[in-house]
């Protein structure tokens, strides 16, 4: 029998100002595998907010498909999130990047009266019903706190951020570099990651502190 916990990890297209930050997201990948866990990964089979030019940030005129982008970071082992069930893993991890705040969610335009992506809310609620524990790295606590309500979590120390959190009833605990927040009760774990001037080590350090307090559950 396969002792080994499984995660999914959901994505929300490649690149951080239009989806998943691909540091956030390997580096979890990397954190699972290092301390003896496997995945699986999602993404929602839907059309990305936008595309911005990672070079000069502006937009740009075309149109990319969600699950198609995070595909890359997957190296095309990837599942449609309609897929999902919370039955066959441990745990769900959500990587940051503006992709969770613009495709996953809309708070990145609408702060806390965003919508949530219908496939993202049912993966996330199947897995808090089930007692099972959730991760999420840099702006991702903010789509947990929109879904959950009444959650402890971070995202480093944004005023703005943390204000919009608040007021969704979540708890906002400022932190640092690699350090985490453990919300024992709901059993989530969050990390701020590229919320702060964070360096590639410091991003690696936060991943792997979430994915341990994870596989320690």
């Amino acid at each position: 029998m396969n002792s080994k916990k499984k995660f999914a990890v959901v994505l929300a297209g490649s690149g951080v100002y239009d989806g998943s930050e691909i540091h956030e997201a390997t580096l979890a990948l990397y954190a699972i595998s290092k301390n003896g866990g496997e995945y699986e990964i999602f993404a929602p089979n839907i059309d990305q907010y936008h595309v911005i030019n990672h070079i000069t940030g502006e937009e740009m005129a075309e149109k990319r498909n969600v699950l198609v982008e995070a595909a890359r970071i997957a190296r095309g082992n990837i599942k449609d999130l309609q897929e999902f069930d919370a039955n066959n893993y441990d745990a769900i991890l959500f990587p940051g990047g503006f992709g969770v705040a613009k495709n996953l969610c809309t708070f990145a335009f609408k702060g806390p009266d965003c919508d949530v992506n219908p496939d993202v809310e049912t993966a996330l609620k199947a897995m808090h019903e089930a007692g099972k524990p959730i991760g999420a790295l840099c702006i991702a606590p903010a789509l947990i706190a929109k879904i959950l309500g009444k959650v402890e979590v971070t995202i480093g120390h944004d005023a703005g951020t943390a204000e919009a959190i608040t007021s969704l009833g979540a708890t906002h605990i400022n932190t640092s570099h690699g350090e985490i927040v453990f919300d024992k009760e709901n059993k989530i774990v969050t990390t701020p990651c590229y919320m702060l001037d964070a360096t590639i080590a410091q991003i690696g350090e936060g991943a792997e502190n979430v994915v341990k307090t994870i596989m320690a559950l």
